[in-house]
């Protein structure tokens, strides 16, 4: 129960932290979305400058603050509100001769205050009491102080009760004034060193984090510790929320000043329906509120904001539907709005005419929906992968992905035939089909190496060529992605060139050609040459076959199955599959038993002998065809079944191989040496006991 408080209590101070930083970001939007006029002169043009400037400085200086200063800042700011409502209210009252009728209206037509005069100044008194406890506790002032600042502000009141002149009354409305006035300069004057040692302390806090940290933790412990996206958010939406009501109250006064709600009508029915929105209304507000929503850039980053949350709760909503656990598909809420802001910037959205506007947001929003869904398929399809690698055969399992994955094909097709339905060919609309295009081939080969994968999983035969096969499919899919990319720099070029040319659209297209032509064409050339290079070491091993393998009586040591038609043998004189052999040459090129190198020139296999992991001899090249080595040899090395069998069979490390298991397997390659002379030397001068030889374990004597 306790630990449940406590919970309560942070969440509400969190949200008390985050709606007081809120005010100063309305403020920064207002005085960048102010008209400025400059023709006023130079000392009010210099002025208004100076009042801006100001206004910036203090309200992100505020927006930085602590929990507790912010705290402690809006206390004093509220002390003066307080006071500063008090004064007024008493230099309004007796200031007016009508004192009744002064009160008695009010701007929407509501009786605010009683119309009799004793029950007005009992109400008066009230609020001014209301008003000086507040002020006296925010400003935590003694008791004595307390009752002379009370007794202050009630003065005026009490004045005008036993109906001292207007003069009289005016006067002591001023004096109550200047004397509040003066007790608040004091307190605020006292609370200085609390203001300079609070900025102190955050000026050596920010320079010690640089110096030790650097600019960018800087920047990120700040957007974190004041949660900037969670203001942003609260801003855009009150915002927006402020001016749809607004709005609404606009219509409604309208239709009723022009009798268009009712129509003439008095029943009730017809005063109901006048305050319901008919269609073409409700889209005109929903379009007006869009086009204010992204008016400036701090609303274009509220909308980011709220993007984010909505992007990030629909990418857990995924992956727990999928059954995926994987921590890197939770960045959907950081890709999405990052990539509207970076679009926002590209073309100049907030400073564009509100129509135009408004059909910039939507083409914008097209390129954003389908990056969000090609980053859904990059969360889908791993999940794919592993579920069909790893043989599991529920249907519960699968079905979840491979719904996810038909909605994948299907929403770009559906959004591509809408698309061409209503607008004609222009450069978004080719960018935006394209991408459309593109998801649906990535979607393709996700599914047709998912279905090899399962015809493999349900095969009792081993399927050799199965590798081939998915590296032929991914690398057709992974050149006509390249494709993809090469004609889509071409479509930014030519609306770099003649449509909207602006730096960070050239800073973009740069970062484009660098990732996904330059690097895309490296990686897979480089796939390509590790392939081909495997195949060559392959088939520049001998084979055995025929009845040479029954004499071996021994298993792959990197699938653990027996030879049925043919076996490959290293220099070292191990015995492996072609196929198991060759993923294992995609990682690096020694033998997984001894890790010796398995491609040597000829030169280099004129050698006497080979030791292999055991320590036991190996006979020479010449003599492989006299007979395997002893059963047992060969299988108590490193359990590399478990390196290979990660759920790609071989077409992940076709593609180019999860860069993890490279470094592990460089790294272990590189931490065992061998030298070729202490081999010889062992080999040739000191005999192997025959219990060293059937011993279970790997050791290795340097």
């Amino acid at each position: 129960m306790a630990s449940t408080q406590a919970r309560i209590g942070q969440q509400a101070l969190v949200a008390l932290d985050v709606a007081l930083r809120v005010p100063c970001i309305f403020i920064i939007d207002a005085i960048f979305n102010s008209y400025y006029d400059p023709g006023s002169g130079w000392a009010g043009a210099m002025g208004k400058v100076l009042v801006r400037v100001t206004g910036v400085l203090v309200s992100s200086v505020v927006l930085l603050l602590s929990q507790k200063a912010l705290f402690k800042f809006y206390t004093l700011f509220f002390a003066v509100l307080l006071g500063m409502s008090a004064v007024l209210i008493n230099y309004y009252a007796t200031s007016h001769i009508d004192f009744y009728s002064a009160y008695y209206k009010a701007a929407l037509g509501f009786r605010l205050l009683p119309r009799n005069g004793p029950t007005l100044w009992m109400g008066m008194a009230v609020v001014q009491l209301i008003f000086g406890i507040g002020y006296v506790f925010l400003l935590n002032l003694q008791s004595m102080f307390a009752a002379l600042v009370v007794l202050d502000i009630m003065i005026p009141l009490w004045g005008m009760m036993i109906e001292l002149p207007a003069d009289v009354r005016q006067l002591l409305a001023v004096f109550s004034g200047l004397a509040l006035a003066l007790n608040t300069a004091v307190c605020l004057a006292m609370r200085l060193k609390w203001f300079y040692y609070s900025c102190r302390y955050v000026y050596l806090l920010v320079r010690h984090m640089y110096r030790i940290y650097g600019l960018q933790l800087l920047l990120e412990d700040t957007w974190k510790r004041i949660r900037f996206p969670d203001v942003l958010r609260v801003f855009w939406l009150t915002r927006i929320t402020a001016q749809a009501l607004i709005l609404v109250y606009v219509v409604h006064a309208v239709r009723r000043e022009s009798g268009d709600a009712t129509g003439g009508a008095t029943d009730g029915s017809s005063d109901a329906q006048g305050y319901l929105l008919s269609w073409d209304v409700f889209w005109d507000l929903t379009s007006n509120l869009i086009i204010s929503g992204c008016d400036s850039t701090l609303t274009v980053l509220g909308m980011s904001a709220v993007i984010s949350s909505v992007a990030h709760y629909l990418g857990l909503s995924i992956l727990a539907f999928i059954g995926s656990t994987e921590e890197e598909d939770k960045r959907l809420g950081f890709v999405a709005p990052v990539l509207f802001f970076i679009l926002a910037l590209q073309t100049g959205l907030s400073s564009l005419d509100p129509e135009e506007r408004l059909v910039r947001l939507s083409r914008n929003m097209c390129l954003l929906l389908t990056a969000i869904l090609h980053f859904i398929h990059g969360m889908t399809d791993p999940v794919l992968m592993s579920l069909s690698a790893s043989h599991v055969s529920s249907f519960r399992r699968h079905f979840p992905v491979l719904l996810v994955s038909l909605a994948l094909f299907v929403l770009p097709v559906a959004l591509s035939y809408a698309l061409w339905h209503h607008y004609a060919l222009n450069t978004w609309l080719f960018a935006v089909t394209a991408f459309c295009v593109e998801l649906c081939l990535k979607v393709v080969v996700s599914l047709t190496v998912y279905g090899l994968f399962m015809f493999d999983g349900f095969s009792n035969v081993l399927w050799e060529k199965l590798d081939d096969y998915v590296y032929y499919v991914r690398s057709t899919g992974n050149i006509i992605e390249f494709l993809f990319g090469v004609i889509m720099f071409g479509n930014g070029a030519y609306t770099m060139m003649f449509e909207s040319g602006s730096k960070i659209r050239a800073c973009m297209m740069c970062l484009h050609a660098y990732f996904n032509i330059y690097l895309q064409a490296k990686n897979g050339w480089k796939t390509f040459i590790n392939r081909r290079t495997a195949v060559k070491k392959i088939n520049s091993l001998p084979e055995v076959h025929g009845d040479q393998l029954t004499d071996i009586e021994d298993v792959c040591a990197i699938c653990y199955q027996e030879f049925a038609t043919s076996a490959r043998i290293t220099p070292c004189h191990h015995y492996f599959h072609a196929l198991c052999l060759r993923k294992w040459l995609y990682i690096q090129d020694t033998c997984p038993m001894c890790h010796q190198r398995v491609y040597v020139e000829d030169d280099g296999r004129d050698r006497a002998a080979f030791s292999n992991n055991n320590g036991g001899y190996a006979a020479p090249q010449d003599a492989a065809a006299d007979g395997p080595p002893a059963q047992g040899e060969n299988q108590h090395g490193q359990p590399v079944a478990e390196l290979l069998a990660n759920g790609a069979a071989g077409g992940a490390y076709a593609a180019g191989g999860p860069a993890e298991l490279d470094n592990e397997l460089l790294e272990d390659n590189d931490s065992i040496e061998y030298d070729e002379d202490e081999w010889g030397t062992q080999n040739g001068s000191t005999p192997i006991e025959e219990d060293y030889i059937n011993d279970d374990t790997d050791s290795t004597e340097d």
